[in-house]
């Protein structure tokens, strides 16, 4: 009987990058999918990247994960999202080719030492002791030390196209119905998402010449920090939009009552309505904007990106007739929507690991979030915490203070969600130190002390680090005259209208990025660096998971219940769930300082 020592189920975005730590890090993999021919397929937009997602990705190849590395072999079209505001909210997005993509994955994986492919349906896990041991597929019982779950959508899915529905996981691709009752079955708590796609159109039947051009940009940078250049040719995407005819016929088609019942079931993402959710949605508004994007270089199909709907194909052709460089767009492959379960993230570790089955891990689409980026990054660590498992060491938790991983993770697990999950700017406190453009500063050495980043790479990071250091205090050493002043470089580098290329100041792009951003923000970075000291105290302030709140007086029942049930690992985690108060914090901050009084209490 083979064993492993991890198992990874699902083989979309979080399941190869689980897969691949895992096996990078050493571990005996098997990595099991339903089709090893759609091994890194993207079931919806192929782009990767955009605000607050490019972040992620950037971690992702910090920690020394795949994604970013096999964006910039694929992609179309870079842009740079938020160009003109600061670095806090700057965001890299790519357009990929979308076969080119699968190909390149599926490659990856298949050449991976330590990693091995099988072609199996999982319909339940093998757990003893809440203990997961391992999995049952249709055919044999596979064994393992800890177990990843990547299922997707697939989980019980449903799909829908106006009023037709059958069972599957993506189009043509069959559900996982026996897994979701299993995971019922040893107690997990599930929920149900929906979310959908647009059609796909014949490029040759497009009018682009109605519509306004979107280049890519110039001088946009790789993904990777281990990549210098751009390999293939860069594709325009287009930009046009729906008028008050194609809302019509929206409303029309939802005048049918069964239909409209399909689609008022469920929790949609907020992020990325249908387009019939943002016409009840927002009557007022008299168009929205499509981006007409291309689906690699070898192909004529275009990604009808801001038409994602559950409306029947009919309904989805009179649309395009309406919508200008449309008119006579045929479809290659209709939009649809999925409805699938999920498992409550409340449910998980800051590992991921389950509170519930000890070495039983989740990531992706089955946490509640949306979007090939937060399934990478949750993979990523997710493999990470299941190959240290696996060789008996503790686990790696990121914290909000140190990336967005940190935040997307915390924020699951911590918070939960009832709505698709995606992440933003605006949901990271310290975004200004958090930057897309320093991810290899914060993360390369915890990837290189994984072992998920080569000797080369790490030595890349600190020379980077040390030029940024040394340039930094030149500036700071180095004094000029200015409008009859004697002022040094840095300060006259802190001024709005100076730029670092009107300092003669040599090194990479990248370093001399990063000395611009740390000059100009040294204030404000200041002050957030004082805010996570502060954040950090609460994080070291930990709590034994068999601490007895009932015993703290001055907190409510409820509250006791809520810690009771949840069992937050520290205050700075008790402080983020919900219904928790300021006053309760203080409190059971008072009595955390008193060991002798709660024996339980631990730091």
């Amino acid at each position: 009987m083979e064993r492993f020592d991890v198992i990874v189920v699902g083989a979309g975005h979080a399941g190869i990058e689980a897969a691949l730590a895992a096996a990078r890090m050493g571990c005996h993999v098997a990595l099991i999918t339903l089709r090893t021919d759609t091994i890194g397929l993207m079931s919806c937009n192929p782009a990767i990247g955009g605000i607050g997602k490019s972040q992620l990705v950037k971690e992702i190849d910090a920690l020394g994960g795949q994604m970013a590395k096999s964006a910039d072999a694929c992609a179309v079209q870079y842009r740079l999202l938020n160009a003109s505001k600061g670095p806090a909210v700057q965001s890299t997005r790519t357009q990929i080719d979308r076969r080119l993509y699968q190909r390149y994955m599926q490659e990856i994986v298949a050449t991976q030492e330590n990693l091995l492919i099988k072609e199996k349906e999982v319909i339940s896990l093998i757990v003893a002791d809440n203990q997961v041991l391992g999995i049952e597929t249709t055919e044999e019982a596979l064994y393992s030390k800890c177990v990843v779950i990547t299922t997707g959508t697939f989980l019980n899915g449903v799909i829908h196209l106006g009023t037709e529905e059958y069972r599957a996981g993506r189009r043509n691709e069959p559900a996982s119905i026996k897994l979701s009752i299993n995971l019922k079955d040893i107690g997990f708590e599930l929920g149900r998402l929906k979310t959908c796609t647009p059609p796909r159109l014949d490029g040759k039947t497009i009018d682009f010449s109605r519509m306004r051009l979107q280049s890519a940009d110039l001088n946009t940078k790789p993904f990777s920090f281990s990549n210098t250049k751009i390999s293939l040719p860069q594709l325009p995407c287009y930009l046009t939009y729906t008028n008050q005819r194609t809302h019509e016929i929206i409303r029309s088609t939802l005048e049918d009552k069964e239909l409209l019942y399909i689609i008022s079931q469920g929790i949609s993402p907020r992020y990325c309505p249908s387009i019939e959710e943002k016409i009840m949605r927002f009557p007022e508004k008299e168009r929205h904007q499509l981006f007409i994007e291309p689906e690699g270089l070898d192909t004529d199909e275009y990604y009808a990106n801001g038409l994602f709907t559950f409306l029947p194909l009919k309904a989805q052709e009179e649309i395009l007739a309406t919508i200008p460089g449309l008119e006579n767009a045929q479809i290659t492959n209709p939009g649809y929507g999925i409805e699938y379960s999920f498992v409550l993230p409340t449910q998980l570790l800051l590992s991921l690991q389950a509170k519930r089955i000890r070495n039983l891990f989740f990531a992706g689409q089955i946490n509640g979030t949306t979007g090939y980026e937060e399934a990478a990054a949750q993979g990523l660590i997710a493999g990470i915490n299941a190959a240290l498992m696996a060789n008996k060491k503790n686990a790696l938790v990121l914290d909000r203070s140190t990336s967005y991983i940190g935040v997307l993770i915390d924020d699951l697990v911590t918070k939960g969600t009832n709505e698709p999950y995606r992440m933003f700017t605006s949901r990271v406190e310290y975004r200004l130190i958090l930057r897309e453009d320093n991810a290899d500063l914060r993360l390369g050495k915890i990837g290189y002390e994984l072992g998920l980043l080569n000797r080369k790479e790490y030595e890349r990071i600190l020379k980077k680090e040390k030029d940024i250091e040394s340039g930094i205090r030149y500036l700071k050493e180095t004094n000029i005259c200015k409008d009859k002043k004697r002022l040094s470089l840095y300060q006259f580098l802190k001024r709005p209208e100076t730029k670092i290329k009107d300092i003669s100041l040599k090194g990479s792009e990248d370093v001399l990025r990063g000395i611009e951003i740390e000059v100009k923000y040294s204030g404000f970075i200041r002050r957030q660096l004082v805010e996570v000291e502060h954040f950090r105290n609460l994080e070291k302030i930990k709590i034994s998971k068999d601490y007895d709140y009932s015993k703290i007086p001055g907190l409510s029942s409820e509250i006791k219940e809520k810690l009771s049930e949840f069992k937050p690992v520290n205050l700075g985690q008790a402080s983020r769930i919900s219904g928790i108060t300021p006053a309760a914090i203080s409190l059971l901050m008072i009595w955390l300082r008193k060991p002798s009084s709660i024996p339980e209490f631990h730091r």
